[in-house]
């Protein structure tokens, strides 16, 4: 497998020899020929400085010759190009590519096998501004495969370029029936920055079940959120906590604030009740506090006055037994509603 940044050249260079009559290439010397198959040879056995080097000289030898002598120094820079590439140099091959590309009476073909592969290489040297627009106007051109439409997608992804990445993500998604995780984290970023973030959200969601990446699971469940769905969020969540994908102290406690939020406060409040019981989660004022308001929201009133009285006493704030006179007189509780309010008054607001 050749490295991305490598420039496939043994197959290129084959149809580059035998032309046929309807690519109207100007025929070769036979000298050229054997040149540039030996040429190739020694780069395919590991010499790429030496090719690039004599591929070099034999091109500015030919510059400013005919018609012939331009094909065989548009073959000697392509095959300069590759001994470059083969180097980790993919700037210096694809200056050379489009060096060729320039020159005059070369087939329309061949001038396109050039920009996809200089696209490519501008791509993998960091250029992608240039490697971008090359990559786009050779797909106005030819249909491409996946990795061609995802390569642009990143690219322009990568220059914050949302909307133009979107309209190629499209491409690249019709083109991918089942796309791998890292295509579906760059899918759903590009969607979710572009606006379409129902659409990211399903792409998300729709690979979930196979996915033990809990950065995937916790992505999906935060777009739920932003989206304005935050029952789905505590849904996403609690699947993934119970796939054993969310795990730990931080993933519990998460996993119970979006059930509140969510609208499953009941839920929230006894997985708390039960990690605080269990040593799960410290019980301490802030989980206290948490799981008063979640008894509160699940109208469970005897638990949540309970809950709330509990703060109370932890915490020796006015504020917190005014909320339990409040509560409990609302409730009906009017013993306790004068006994939370008489605490009030014994703990003043500082």
């Amino acid at each position: 497998m050749h490295h991305r940044g490598y420039l496939p050249v043994g197959l290129l260079l084959c149809w580059l020899v035998a032309v046929t009559p309807a690519q109207a290439a100007p025929p070769l010397e036979a000298a050229f020929i054997e040149d540039l198959q030996r040429l190739e040879a020694r780069l395919q056995g590991g010499e790429p400085a030496a090719v690039e080097e004599r591929a070099l000289a034999q091109a500015r030898r030919l510059a400013g010759g005919n018609a012939a002598d331009r094909w065989a120094r548009a073959l000697y820079l392509q095959l300069a190009a590759g001994a470059a590439s083969r180097q980790g140099e993919p700037a210096r091959a694809a200056d050379l590519l489009a060096e060729a590309r320039r020159l005059d009476g070369l087939e329309a073909a061949q001038h396109d096998r050039w920009l996809h592969d200089e696209a490519r290489l501008r791509l993998a040297a960091g250029e992608r501004e240039l490697g971008s627009e090359l990559l786009a106007q050779w797909l106005s051109r030819h249909p491409g495969e996946p990795g061609d439409h995802w390569r642009l997608t990143r690219a322009l992804a990568e220059l914050e370029r949302w909307e133009a990445a979107a309209t190629w993500l499209d491409q690249a998604l019709a083109a991918t029936p089942r796309p791998d995780p890292r295509q579906q984290a760059l899918a759903a970023a590009v969607l979710r920055r572009a606006g379409r973030e129902e659409e990211a959200l399903s792409l998300l969601t729709a690979g979930l079940a196979d996915s033990r990446d809990p950065a995937h699971w916790r992505e999906a469940a935060a777009l739920a959120q932003r989206a304005g769905e935050p029952g789905r969020a505590a849904a996403i969540w609690e699947a993934g906590w119970r796939a054993g994908v969310l795990t730990g102290s931080e993933a519990l406690r998460r996993r119970i604030e979006l059930h509140l939020a969510g609208g499953t406060p009941a839920r929230a409040a006894e997985q708390l009740a039960a990690a605080l019981a269990s040593g799960a989660l410290d019980d301490d004022e802030a989980n206290r506090r948490l799981l008063a308001q979640a008894w509160e929201r699940a109208r469970d009133r005897e638990r949540a006055l309970a809950a709330w009285q509990a703060v109370a006493e932890l915490s020796e704030k006015g504020e917190d037994w005014q909320r339990l006179g409040r509560l409990a007189h609302a409730w009906g509780r009017d013993a306790l509603a004068e006994r939370a309010l008489a605490q009030a008054g014994q703990h003043p607001a500082p």
